[in-house]
């Protein structure tokens, strides 16, 4: 089997695993690996809409794991 479908195949397991996470940060990682998975697949087959879809998947997660970090650090004002 090949290396890229095998990791392609990661990628979906990840994102599954993600999609059942109860928790929306550890979702949101399993999101992001995923995704770097799905895309390095997309990359070798060569499938240029399946590559733009991985790379806002890849930043949508990264967004959202950015705003659930950096909202819990800031501190409440008032």
């Amino acid at each position: 089997m090949n290396i890229f479908k095998i990791i392609g195949a990661l990628g979906i397991i990840l994102i599954s695993v993600g999609i059942l996470t109860k928790k929306r940060k550890t979702g949101d990682v399993y999101y992001i690996l995923g995704g770097l998975c799905l895309e390095a697949y997309s990359i070798y087959i060569g499938d240029i809409i399946f590559i733009i879809l991985q790379v806002i998947f890849i930043l949508s997660a990264v967004y959202d794991f950015c705003k659930i970090q950096f909202s819990k650090k800031q501190t409440p004002t008032g």
